[in-house]
């Protein structure tokens, strides 16, 4: 299933139905159904680029798939930590007081690889990796590299992503 990322042949069999276009050059994820945009976002990917290896904290690129929905219910703002809410809302002071902490809020899209030894298995495993697409403060930059290796997006974009995709949706990230 390896693909060149290059946006050619949209009828690629991950290219049906419901889908998410990461273009990491240009700092945008794409909704798409089939090959019609369907809504745009801002992001953030990986202050250290692109890569696949554990430990490294970039970006992984190629397909993915949504293996896991995390946080249906919790309120906008909601803080996650391993993967569970806190308890806390992020507001301004909550992040004033700790502002390089890895803020992980609203919701969790849990990204899996689809392409064995590329992003999927041993030591480049998105999954083992913790790579997810996921809500950020506000006083966060968006639009520019930043992340741990993640793929941020202002809380209001991941809500709304959140209620678009269901867990199986697959996932490009390309340069």
């Amino acid at each position: 299933m390896k693909d060149d990322g290059s946006g050619a042949g949209l009828a690629h069999p991950a290219r049906q139905g419901r889908w998410l276009d990461v273009d990491i050059q240009r700092q945008r994820l794409t909704l798409r159904e089939g090959d019609r945009a369907l809504a745009e976002f801002p992001v953030a990917t990986a202050a250290r680029g692109i890569g696949q290896q554990e430990g490294s904290f970039q970006t992984p690129t190629g397909w993915h798939y949504v293996r896991a929905r995390i946080g249906e219910g919790v309120p906008l703002g909601a803080v996650f930590r391993g993967r569970r809410w806190t308890g806390e809302i992020c507001d301004a002071a909550l992040y004033a007081s700790n502002p390089a902490r890895d803020w992980i809020l609203t919701r969790i899209l849990w990204l899996c690889g689809l392409e064995p030894g590329h992003n999927r298995g041993g030591r480049v495993d998105s999954m083992r990796r913790y790579i997810y697409l996921h809500g950020c403060p506000d006083e966060v930059g968006i639009g520019e590299p930043a992340s741990k290796g993640c793929i941020r997006l202002r809380n209001q974009d991941m809500l709304m992503l959140f209620d678009q995709v269901p867990a199986g949706s697959r996932v490009l990230i390309r340069q």
